[in-house]
């Protein structure tokens, strides 16, 4: 061999091992193997694990999760939090609901459900920017607030809809496939809901002029502002978009099950969506995020309560492990952070 063919093959190597460096120095590529490495041990414990019934319902369980966490990258991204998206997902329900069971038009209905969503998105928002609260407080009342005004309406009644409650038959069918349909009579409908959403939501933040401005508003604000960027606008607008999602998921809930109470649905599902984008690479910091960790992110959470199911594992072991999983995720995060700055 000579020394043009050496050469070669050194610089080959050398790019495809910087390649790999890089791969793996994205926080996709930690949560990706930390996937992989669960459903490995799950398949080998369980062979229940791998079958075509369970990983469908998987994705199914983790769709209305992943729709949500969806926005909540958004809202991270812009250097924000929202808590109040489980009462958003209740209070979009009922209003659906209710206005179904009255004899309203399905698509006027869950349109209503859905303005409601992109309303109370926009009020926390404008509260966290041109009102001059912390985004934690204002959607921590917010959710309070939301969920005592669906208490009101409902007198902490359950709204159930189905053709007893008075609404019409073809209404509750177009309703209840939303929910419970499957695309080919195969693929749940929530899935398909979910992946459409992460699609566009990724195409939103890399290939637009809004999710340029998002990750510029978390990266720095008074950059943003001298480059000519409304950063109040734009922090207002990641609100409304997790409002929308937040009804969204919460219409999809009702269509599925098909019953929903102000008092218990959506209590403390904030807690999963926030895990999931964070575990997916979001930072509380801002600027950081993609909408391919956040699924990797929700898979995460899916995979970790599915295979705790399997395993015969107790349900309050579940809420210890999410418990787990957040902390060390936050951890991971702000050390990663801190090693960057060293570095810098």
């Amino acid at each position: 061999m000579n020394e043009k063919t050496i050469g070669k093959e050194k610089g080959g190597s050398e790019i495809l091992s910087g390649f790999i460096k890089r791969l793996l120095a994205k926080r996709e590529a930690g949560v990706l193997i930390a996937l992989i490495v669960m459903c490995g041990f799950l398949s080998l414990m369980t062979p229940a694990f791998l079958s075509i019934r369970n990983l469908l319902n998987i994705g199914r369980q983790i769709s209305l999760i992943g729709i949500m966490a969806v926005g909540m990258t958004f809202v991270l991204i812009s250097k924000e939090i929202d808590l109040s998206i489980g009462s958003i997902y209740a209070f979009a329900g009922i209003v659906s609901s209710m206005m179904i069971t009255a004899s309203i038009n399905v698509w006027l209905s869950i349109a209503a459900g859905l303005l409601i969503g992109i309303l109370c998105g926009v009020i926390s928002g404008w509260l966290s920017t041109y009102g001059k609260l912390p985004s934690f407080i204002t959607t921590l009342g917010m959710m309070s607030a939301i969920r005592g005004v669906a208490l009101l309406i409902t007198d902490g009644s359950p709204i159930t809809v189905s053709e007893l409650s008075g609404a019409p038959a073809d209404s509750v069918a177009k309703f209840t496939y939303l929910g419970q349909g499957r695309l080919f009579d195969v693929i749940p409908m929530q899935l398909i809901f979910f992946i459409v959403i992460a699609l566009l939501g990724g195409f939103i933040l890399t290939k637009t002029i809004i999710g340029f401005k998002i990750y510029a508003v978390g990266g720095s604000e008074k950059a943003a502002r001298v480059s000519g960027i409304r950063v109040f606008n734009t922090k207002i607008s990641t609100f409304a978009i997790m409002g929308f999602l937040s009804a969204v998921a919460g219409i999809l809930c009702v269509a599925f099950l098909p019953s929903t109470q102000a008092g218990r649905t959506g209590v403390g599902i904030e807690m999963d969506v926030i895990a999931a984008a964070i575990v997916g690479g979001a930072s509380l910091s801002g600027g950081e995020g993609t909408i391919l960790g956040t699924i990797l992110g929700a898979l995460i959470i899916g995979v970790l309560r599915n295979g705790l199911v399997l395993l015969g594992i107790s349900a309050f072991w579940q809420e210890t492990a999410i418990g787990i999983v957040i902390i060390l995720a936050v951890g991971l995060d702000m050390w990663t952070r801190s090693r960057r700055q060293l570095t810098n």
